[in-house]
């Protein structure tokens, strides 16, 4: 029987976007909230475990997952000329929300202390 096999993979795939449509909403809405300003957040260590086991991994697999729909989509997006704004939607995104954020957080951005440090040494370089 071949149908179960590929009733299987369809089941997989459903499941994966299922597990991915979350994450690349919240992406979405909190790239924009975190480009106003610094950001001061004291995550929990519950809040901390849970961004690392469950969080970070489906971000990471939404990265992925983004950057090889993109390179299959490019394509006709260079056609219509918006190639750019899928790789910020389908890469950026998600990348920004795994890689730039602080762990437990959930906003990407620096935090005032990154801020104060960056000028700290900034001001040491310059003297």
């Amino acid at each position: 029987m071949k149908i179960m096999p590929r009733a299987g993979r369809v089941t997989a795939a459903l499941l994966i976007c299922c597990l991915m449509l979350p994450q690349s909403l919240l992406a979405q809405s909190t790239a924009m909230v975190a480009h106003e300003g610094a950001l001061d957040e004291n995550p929990s260590a519950g809040a901390m475990v849970g961004d690392f086991f469950v969080a970070r991994p489906i971000g990471l697999a939404m990265t992925v997952g983004g950057a090889a729909l993109w390179l299959v989509s490019l394509p006709f997006t260079l056609l219509a000329g918006n190639a750019n704004e899928a790789a910020d939607t389908l890469i950026l995104g998600p990348g920004e929300q795994t890689f730039m954020r602080c762990l437990g957080c959930r906003q990407s951005g620096y935090t005032n202390k990154d801020i104060e440090q960056y000028e700290r040494r900034k001001a040491q370089a310059d003297d």
